[in-house]
């Protein structure tokens, strides 16, 4: 714990693919198609969607049409709905995606006194459950705009990019927090300007353009193993999901690369 007149500090964390392995959004696709959100073709997009997300990251125009997508898909759900798939979904599927190296890095940084707070681009109703899972003492996240109980399909409030910045010098105003000795940590370049905010950024398995910047900057690199590689968060074992997962991003692929060769002119 800080010591009276002392400066507080905090430690940020991105989630999708810094704390978790993979896109928290895309990875519930499964249990929204069981609870009837969605249908089976947008299973296979959004399989799909994750493995190109996997392969190369995200880059501004991607991360764009990835809020475009979702904010299309989510419009007229019932949010109530929502909220309980999540949570009775949540250790099936999160659990399995989580970085060892996260879990500790979030328990050393509780023991040295430091707040832990969450700051993610997936929705409120996502990454909520999955901060109160990690023991995260706050959490930043996108927000949807909800009319009569269903999201309208607009955004309230879009936490991407600059707005990272903007949400956690907002957050250190009010809770005190000294950024220049606090940390955070992401994967992407475009969270360039959160890890430019604090005093101690770290570049967690960087996509190519943050490499450069943090190689250029001294930011430290930090590698985490995929999840299973090294003993799993509280002994959660990976489940047998991963076969499904994969025949559904083949699916996925093959189905576009059928479109497009319908769509090439004979010669």
């Amino acid at each position: 714990m800080a010591h009276p007149g002392t400066a507080r500090s905090a430690a940020f964390f991105d989630l999708d693919k810094t704390i978790l392995a993979r896109s928290s959004t895309l990875a519930f696709s499964r249990p929204f198609y069981a609870g009837g959100l969605i249908n089976r073709r947008t299973v296979l997009r959004s399989a799909y969607a994750q493995f190109v997300y996997l392969l190369g990251g995200a880059d501004h125009d991607q991360m764009e049409r990835m809020r475009e997508y979702i904010s299309a898909m989510c419009a007229g759900w019932d949010v109530s709905t929502v909220q309980a798939i999540v949570a009775e979904t949540l250790d099936h599927v999160v659990r399995p995606m989580i970085h060892t190296e996260a879990v500790e890095l979030i328990d050393q940084h509780h023991a040295a006194g430091r707040d832990v707070v969450i700051v993610s681009s997936s929705g409120a109703e996502v990454v909520e459950p999955i901060g109160e899972m990690l023991g995260a003492d706050k959490v930043i996240a996108t927000r949807m705009v909800v009319a009569d109980g269903k999201y309208t399909g607009e955004i309230a409030e879009y936490a991407y990019g600059p707005h990272k910045a903007t949400a956690i010098q907002a957050l250190a105003a009010t809770e005190g927090y000294d950024l220049a000795a606090s940390y955070a940590y992401s994967d992407s370049i475009t969270d360039e300007p959160l890890l430019a905010a604090v005093g101690h950024p770290f570049a967690v398995n960087p996509d190519k353009a943050l490499r450069r910047v943090a190689v250029e900057r001294g930011w430290p690199i930090l590698t985490f193993a995929e999840p299973g590689e090294r003993p799993a968060f509280q002994g959660v074992r990976r489940p047998a999901l991963t076969a499904g997962v994969t025949a559904a991003i083949v699916a996925g692929i093959l189905l576009l690369a059928s479109r497009r060769r319908s769509r090439t002119p004979e010669s």
